[in-house]
Formats: structure tokens, C-alpha cells, sequence
């Protein structure tokens, strides 16, 4: 994918820092923000579903009164869950693809997010009734009007990519991806960026190490306990890193709304974490011999 390169190695993930999470005021949004750039932090992961269809507006807010200028940031967004929830009367959670709601959604994220185009727009969920030809006229339109740069997908197979592919390029993908959930080494998804120059991004890239007390992550602490010495660095600092030395250059989006840990997060990005270090992660993971 192009144009990538400007990006932060880590992304601010915001779907916590709302309603569904830290709910930071105005101020404090700002504040991190700045705080982010300081990191050199500059690429922010939305979707409009987060706060229950409200995070976008309050990031616009903060982002409109933060001096920041529009071209020092990049922004991403999603579309195409429609939830159950206080804001929408929909009689079920589903999700929505035709040309109209596409649009229609991301001219919302726009207006939500106080800016006049989306670096990426993802289709967030694939839909067993989404149809290639009515994703493309939507993003066709959405690109020759400016409003969206990049076109990319979440959680999608690499079947489902194909067929988006047979009418309208494909030029992302953010999966599921770490060490406690890594199966996208193995199905094809990590590959396919490579082949395809997609870019590759991870969502919850630390997992369910902090999560959960589960075998796995018993057998993951004994491991990281010894590493953590040997590169003088935290436990989420290496989960990160494992994520980060994958040859698809993975961008993982990190959800923290916390400042110390945005910053420790950065710092992974400076660990050479040696090969055979990375195997013993995967085999404490897995449980069991990798090769």
C-alpha cells in the first residue's frame, strides 16, 4: 500500500477512549493527542460504532480545538456494523454494505471527525450479503470526491478479499493478530499482504496476555520473564515487538488511553528481538514445538 510510510509504527487505536472506556473529557483527548505527536505518534484507528457512534464526534471536537494541523496526522475509520445499541433503532445488530450506507457513513465519519477526507476507510466486518460491485460504485465515488485516500478491509479472509478484488482494489487489512492469537500466520491473511503490498495492521495486539490467566499465558510469563531481562524492556513492549518483526510490517493498533504506556509502546519499535527468541514466544503460545 502507498503512501504508508508516514505512518506511525504504532497506531493510537481510540476505540477507549470514550464512551467505551477511559471517557476523557475534552481536554484530556486534546492532551493526548498532543501527547501522541510528541511520541511521533501521528495515525489514529476509528470506526464509527465506538461510544456507541459518539467517540468520533468528541475526537473531532478535541481535534478541531487542538491546533494540530490536519496534514501532521492521519486518520482511519470503519464502517458497516450497525449495532443494536441507544443511538440506532435497528431491530438487530447486522451489517451494511450497499453503495448508499458506505457513503453515507463515511461523509458521517467526516463530519464527525471535523476533517475533509479519511487517509483509510476499512469495511469492518465482512457481511455474507456484501456485493463487490456495490462496494466499488461507494468507493469509487467516496475516492473521486476526495474524501477517502485509501481503501482497505478488517477481519476479512483472503477469499472474501478476493472477490471485493475482482471489481475494486483492496489496499489494507486489519486483523487479529499476537502472540495469544495468531492463527493469521497460518490462514493466509500475513501473506497476503505481503504478495499484494497490502497494509497489514493488528487490532489488539497485546492479546489476552493481560486478560486472562489461562495455560497459555502462563507458559507466555515464564518465557517473557527471562526476555524482559535480556532486552531490558516491559512485557507488553516485547508482545509488541513479536507483532512488529513479522516481514509483513504489521502496524499494530494499540487501544491504551493511558500516556506511559503509549510511550512504552513506541519503544518496542526499537528491539531487535532475535530469531530464535521470536520462536520460543510462538512455541509457549502454541503449547508445542514449532518446527
Amino acid at each position: 500500500m502507498k503512501d504508508t510510510d508516514n505512518y506511525s509504527r504504532i497506531i493510537a487505536g481510540t476505540m477507549t477512549w470514550g464512551k467505551w472506556g477511559k471517557q476523557l473529557s475534552q481536554q484530556q483527548m486534546e492532551q493526548l493527542m498532543h501527547h501522541c505527536l510528541d511520541l511521533k505518534i501521528n495515525t489514529f484507528d476509528h470506526a464509527d460504532i465506538y461510544g456507541d457512534y459518539t467517540t468520533e464526534e468528541q475526537f473531532g471536537a478535541a481535534f478541531a480545538n487542538s491546533s494540530i494541523k490536519r496534514e501532521d496526522i492521519h486518520l482511519i475509520s470503519k464502517c458497516g456494523i450497525q449495532l443494536n445499541g441507544e443511538s440506532r433503532g435497528n431491530k438487530v445488530a447486522h451489517y451494511s454494505y450497499s453503495k448508499d450506507y458506505i457513503i453515507w457513513s463515511a461523509e458521517r465519519s467526516l463530519k464527525m471527525l471535523q476533517t475533509d477526507y479519511l487517509d483509510v476507510l476499512l469495511l469492518h466486518r465482512p457481511s455474507p450479503l456484501m456485493h463487490p460491485e456495490e462496494v466499488s460504485e461507494a468507493i469509487s465515488q467516496l475516492k473521486k470526491e476526495g474524501k477517502i485516500r485509501q481503501f482497505g478491509v478488517s477481519n476479512f479472509t483472503t477469499s472474501q478479499i478476493e472477490m471485493i478484488e475482482t471489481i475494486v482494489p483492496v489496499e489494507g487489512n486489519q486483523v487479529e493478530f499476537s502472540l495469544t492469537a495468531n492463527t493469521a500466520i497460518d490462514d493466509g491473511s500475513l501473506d497476503d499482504c505481503i504478495i499484494n503490498k497490502r497494509l497489514a495492521m493488528s487490532w489488539s495486539p497485546l492479546g489476552t496476555y493481560f486478560k486472562e490467566d489461562s495455560q497459555q499465558v502462563k507458559r507466555i510469563k515464564i518465557v517473557l520473564n527471562r526476555l524482559c531481562d535480556k532486552y531490558e524492556a516491559t512485557e507488553d513492549q516485547l508482545l509488541l515487538n513479536w507483532v512488529l518483526k513479522h516481514p509483513a510490517k504489521v502496524y499494530p493498533v494499540v487501544g491504551t488511553a493511558t500516556p506511559e504506556r503509549l510511550a512504552l509502546a513506541m519503544k518496542a519499535v526499537q528491539i531487535d528481538m532475535e530469531l530464535e527468541d521470536w520462536f520460543i514466544l510462538l512455541e509457549a503460545a502454541r503449547g508445542h514445538q514449532v518446527a
